[in-house]
């Protein structure tokens, strides 16, 4: 550490420690049933509709629960919000476990809407916190932190569930149980840990200073949601993460797609889970790292996040060629290529919206953008199911073509609504640069 981060204090790292922790948890409880998907649709005779409808069921959860629990973030604040959100995921995650195969298919869409609702909090609560915590020119790295424990709870899903659970489902309820006793130990230590910064015993003078070097001071009147739909700004973000449908097909489809495409069951999936996912997490870190390098060697906000944006879309484009890969390995490694882009998107992504809103504004910024992804979320996992039931394999093609196109298709109508990133004030009015 530097003499100067000495000097002004390092307090906002412990509370975005917290964030990776509970980002870490919200990933590992979310993943686990793409891990076991195919064991899971042995064991419950599920059809790929089946599987698609649960998947469809968190995904509508989770678009609605955007919508109000970005609000209710903003308006309870960070401690109680984030705090209400991994509440309700850890029951509905635990309530997994007690459901009886003849109720599997309704039990677990139950279950996943339920988590659903509570695992929408996360992300709006975690940019809020960042946003709060650290100034413009460091947010899109320490975004990058926390983003990167989506991958590491992606990371252990496999090797845990390998480890518990059977091929023939033995076992399978007790990866669900696990998140229950990490989330109780995470709310013990935010409840514990977390003030604003501004009435925070432990943050030095300094340390506020700079975490408020490069923000407009700002009044504690709330932005109801309604007021922010009509700002482009706020559909120029929602663009951004469209590309979460991606991400999410990655997620709880990759496991099925390497199962069926190359042989890979639940006892060998953690090794290329890990190799996607530890590139995943080297794009979070080194997308949030590349923009804020950028903006402090003199860049405008506007061409350090874009143009990083663009160099991830043309990372990603080669995902496209794998369904006609005959190499697992190769196979692989592009997925997690693509992945390592989707995460530096990502952190840029998010990072736009807290450079542009005032922070009172940004779970609900979050949460708007967010719901528009998992809408598309919903309709793509609807149609692969319908198409792999129908006709095999091929749906997976179409499934990677626009995972690899779709990037530049969005950075082009983000610009377009977005020229110049102009912030805006308290009131939603631009701020004279």
């Amino acid at each position: 550490m530097s003499k100067q981060e000495n000097k002004i204090g390092n307090y906002r790292y412990r509370i975005l420690a917290l964030v990776f922790m509970a980002t870490t948890i919200n990933y590992f409880d979310r993943s686990i049933i793409g891990v076991m998907a195919p064991t899971l649709q042995h064991l419950f005779d599920w059809t790929n509709k089946d599987y698609a409808a649960i998947m469809v069921s968190f995904k509508i959860a989770y678009g609605i629960g955007l919508l109000f629990m970005g609000s209710i973030i903003d308006r309870l604040g960070t401690k109680v919000g984030y705090t209400l959100s991994i509440v309700i995921w850890s029951v509905f995650g635990m309530l997994h476990a007690v459901i009886k195969p003849a109720f599997s298919l309704v039990g677990f869409m139950m279950a996943r809407f339920g988590l659903g609702v509570g695992e929408s909090g996360n992300f709006p609560a975690a940019i809020k916190t960042v946003g709060e915590w650290f100034p413009k020119k460091d947010r899109a790295f320490a975004t990058g932190i926390f983003d990167a424990s989506t991958s590491v709870g992606a990371i252990i899903a496999p090797f845990v569930v390998g480890a518990i659970v059977s091929v023939d489902g033995k076992n399978w309820q007790i990866p669900f149980l696990i998140t229950g006793v990490l989330s109780s130990i995470w709310v013990v230590l935010w409840l514990k840990t977390y003030k604003k910064p501004e009435v925070h015993p432990k943050v030095s003078k300094e340390e506020l200073d700079y975490i408020n070097s490069d923000s407009e001071p700002e009044t504690s009147e709330k932005i109801p949601w309604l007021k922010l739909l009509p700002k482009k700004e706020t559909w120029a973000f929602s663009l951004t993460t469209v590309t979460d449908g991606v991400w999410w097909f990655y997620l709880f489809w990759g496991a099925k797609f390497l199962g069926e495409q190359f042989g890979v069951d639940i006892n060998n999936i953690g090794l290329p889970f890990l190799i996607i996912f530890v590139l995943a997490d080297f794009g979070s870190l080194l997308g949030g790292y590349a923009s804020g390098a950028l903006i402090k060697k003199g860049w405008s906000i506007n061409k350090a996040r874009k143009i990083t944006l663009l160099a991830c879309a043309l990372i990603i484009l080669p995902v496209a060629f794998v369904p006609v890969i005959a190499s697992k390995w190769l196979a692989v490694l592009l997925i997690g290529i693509a992945a390592a882009g989707h995460q530096a998107w990502s952190v840029n992504g998010y990072t736009m919206a807290s450079d542009v809103f005032p922070k009172k504004a940004t779970a609900s910024v979050i949460g708007i953008g967010k719901m528009i992804g998992v809408a598309i979320a919903v309709v793509a996992d609807i149609a692969l199911g319908s198409v792999l039931d129908k006709a095999n394999n091929s749906g997976y093609f179409w499934a990677f073509v626009i995972a690899g196109f779709s990037y530049l298709f969005i950075l082009g109508f983000v610009h377009l609504l977005m020229p110049k990133m102009t912030p805006l004030d308290d009131n939603l009015n631009y701020i004279s640069q």
